[in-house]
């Protein structure tokens, strides 16, 4: 969020590298995870390779780019004296970003939905970092592929139409929870 807050010498390359890691694909997040979480990884040692943690950092690694880029794209397109109000009133750094964040709340929900959306539909990372254990590491994509894979294509397409439903629940919350405010 400060670089969609802050001018500085190379502000464009970091909105640049975001953006383009946005486009990140899953099987080289999963690999690059796996490689350092397996027992022979430099944080191998932390024995969370096919366990909920696992997957967890895969899917935040495939979230951050998306959030960041657009939150900061949505921030630096505020005001520009938003800040310098702020400070007048006599706002500290904090409050400075707090309330620019208030402000972007359309973005930021936008940038949520957006990396929610990635993955929530994501195999790839939950595949491999947590090996679709059942009643463990099995997500609702990992099972569609799963019974899909087994001929269960009935079942599959359940299985997508909740998590349609479920996608499309989280939508409504969130919108109609930011437009209360």
């Amino acid at each position: 969020m400060l670089v969609g807050l802050k001018r500085f010498a190379g502000r464009r390359s970091i909105l640049a590298v975001l953006n383009a890691l946005m486009a990140l694909p899953t099987v080289l997040v999963g690999l690059i995870v796996y490689a350092l979480i397996s027992r022979s990884g430099p944080l191998g040692g932390l024995g969370i390779l096919f366990t909920p943690p696992a997957v967890v950092i895969g899917q935040a690694i495939l979230a951050f780019p998306i959030v960041a880029s657009i939150v900061a794209t949505g921030i630096g397109r505020l005001d520009p004296r938003l800040p310098e109000h702020l400070v007048t009133l006599g706002a500290g750094p904090w409050n400075i970003l707090w309330m620019s964040v208030r402000e972007a709340r359309d973005v930021v929900l936008s940038a949520g939905l957006a990396a929610f959306g990635r993955v929530i539909g994501e195999v790839g990372v939950a595949m491999m970092l947590g090996g679709n254990i059942r009643w463990y590491t099995r997500t609702i994509t990992t099972a569609i592929a799963l019974e899909t894979s087994k001929g269960d294509f009935e079942l599959g397409l359940a299985l997508g139409i909740i998590l349609m439903a479920l996608a499309l629940a989280v939508n409504a919350v969130l919108h109609r929870a930011v437009a209360h405010e």
